[in-house]
């Protein structure tokens, strides 16, 4: 006969919340291991047999996921104290056990799974697209100059993930500041050449509550971004912006050059 394979097994923390108003509460799980898993697997894995590493029946765990490539943005969490992507979050480089919580600047809709709406109506308040009238087509439009394209294509890889507003130690509860990731949205988007239409509002976005007046500096968001996005030289370069457009406010734009 011969000799049986011994298992191994993944130990997981997770920490579970079954509705928005109720307390968190953790549960332990062993999880079989296999070569290449990452959290999606381990998290699929007790979704397929949810049960405790002391035996008994739970639910499976609530989580977002789409793309499973570090596209989507939707597999946010907290793992091991650092939010991040779990798609790319690979088990053999996680030290065990491994923890996970959802990010706590937005609010549980259900274990790991959260509600982003407060960065996506950031992301409305500063209009982060390119409005066209499409009633008729307007052709091609103008081209940027390769340089400026160069830097531009970096600012537009922000998969919304939210990381950056988790790492954001002035995005919280008690302050609305829309975080890192709507703020160089309005860099992107203002240097389109169509875009740059309503640059002007744009910066009055930020220039009022919750906007750029509230970072505090502390540079969490572009260490932490998984894109690897300036995000800091985007706050910075809107601060010169809006620094340029508060004098046009007050002596009136037909005496100010860009």
């Amino acid at each position: 006969m011969g000799q049986a394979v011994e298992t191994k097994y993944i130990s997981v923390e997770i920490e579970r919340q079954d509705t928005t108003d109720s307390q968190p509460y953790w549960e332990k799980f062993n999880v079989p291991y296999r070569h290449g898993m990452n959290v999606i697997s381990i998290l699929m894995e007790i979704q397929r047999n949810p049960v405790t590493a002391d035996g008994k029946n739970t639910s499976p765990v609530s989580w977002d996921m789409n793309c499973l490539e570090e596209v989507c943005g939707a597999c946010s969490m907290v793992i091991n104290g650092r939010p991040r992507q779990s798609c790319s979050a690979l088990v053999d480089q996680l030290e065990q056990p491994i923890k996970l919580q959802p990010m706590s600047t937005f609010p549980v809709v259900r274990d790991l799974q959260i509600d982003r709406s407060r960065m996506f109506d950031s992301l409305k308040k500063v209009k982060a697209w390119v409005p066209i009238d499409g009633s008729y087509d307007l052709g091609e439009g103008p081209r940027m100059p390769e340089r400026k394209r160069e830097w531009a294509y970096e600012l537009s890889k922000c998969m919304t993930c939210g990381v950056c507003l988790e790492a954001c130690p002035n995005v919280n509860t008690h302050s609305d500041f829309m975080g890192p990731a709507p703020l160089s949205q309005v860099r992107l988007f203002n240097a389109h050449p169509t875009g740059a239409m309503n640059k002007d509002e744009r910066l009055a976005a930020i220039m009022g509550e919750g906007g750029l007046a509230n970072c505090g500096n502390s540079q969490n968001c572009v260490v932490a971004c998984p894109k690897g996005i300036p995000l800091t030289t985007s706050i910075a370069s809107l601060n010169r912006a809006t620094t340029v457009q508060m004098f046009k406010n007050f002596f009136g734009s037909d005496h100010m050059v860009d």
